[in-house]
């Protein structure tokens, strides 16, 4: 199996299909690499396509150091997914924890990047909600030391932005359940802890992502109720971005919807890669983000 090898020593397991314009996927909390399959199978007929498992999560490294994990080292860890496989510049597609991992490596590898996809990000962003969302993963991260995965995923894979995809597509959602359940106890708690709780706040970067010159597309499922608000204020900050809203839809775009996903970014990449995703029309007014 191949792995790619971070800077302080971890091993990430890494997965290639398909030839050409690398494209990379980040996954999010409750998945693991398998969670993109409906996108490797379509666009590796035209990319380079490369999974990977994050830290924490096998068959990747599980560092038992609280310290090892966090936002910061989230995005040098997908730059060594890139160093590994020898890509200078990837699109890079992230979901929810993997959504911000993206966004993250977009404001600090702008030159590595020749587009962002940005889906389910925006959970725990909101300054004035902070608080409440630190206890939420404090909660969830001690679950998954006491309880154990299989357990949490009794609850937590039915949460009111994963339900939907229930509801569409029980076969499918019972996959995404299964991964849930397979998680590392230790490496679950130790990305809540170190990364979902730690992360800055998005409305505090404001000034960042008002300069971040990426071609940027952000998907959110419009009962996504947790990233609506912050998918909104990145769609008014970040200058070259776009928002798609998919109806009826929650938390695991690229899972519930692939076709329509897929399509989306499908004409996303094809627009970036002939430098037609240009910055938002002077001429057309802009509402101020809150």
């Amino acid at each position: 199996m191949p792995f790619a090898t971070t800077d302080d020593g971890i091993r990430l397991y890494y997965e290639e299909t398909g030839t050409g314009v690398p494209l990379v996927f980040a996954h999010e909390f409750g998945g693991d690499h398998r969670s993109w399959e409906p996108q490797v199978r379509h666009f590796a007929r035209r990319y380079r396509c490369v999974v990977y498992a994050a830290r924490g999560y096998p068959p990747s490294e599980v560092p038992a150091e609280p310290e090892r994990y966090g936002q910061h080292r989230a995005v040098d860890d997908l730059v060594a997914v890139l160093d590994a496989i020898g890509a200078d510049r990837a699109h890079v597609v992230g979901n929810s924890m993997g959504g911000f991992c993206t966004l993250h490596f977009g404001l600090r590898h702008p030159g590595r990047a020749r587009s962002l996809v940005v889906a389910g990000c925006g959970y725990g962003a909101h300054p004035g909600a902070r608080e409440k969302f630190r206890a939420e993963f404090e909660s969830l991260a001690v679950a998954f030391e006491t309880d154990g995965p299989a357990e949490v995923a009794k609850w937590y894979g039915y949460g009111p932005a994963r339900v939907q995809f229930q509801n569409k597509d029980p076969r499918g959602h019972a996959e995404h359940v299964a991964v849930l359940a397979e998680h590392d106890p230790v490496g679950a708690a130790r990305t809540m802890r170190g990364v979902q709780m730690t992360r800055p706040s998005l409305y505090d970067l404001r000034p960042e992502l008002a300069a971040m010159d990426v071609p940027t597309l952000i998907v959110a499922g419009d009962e996504d109720d947790g990233v609506l608000e912050a998918d909104l204020m990145l769609k008014r900050t970040i200058p070259r971005s776009g928002l798609v809203v998919l109806p009826k839809t929650g938390h695991l775009t690229n899972l519930e919807e692939p076709e329509l996903f897929n399509h989306h970014v499908e004409r996303f990449l094809a627009q970036a890669d002939h430098d037609r995703w240009p910055a938002r029309d002077p001429r057309s007014p802009v509402a101020a983000a809150e």
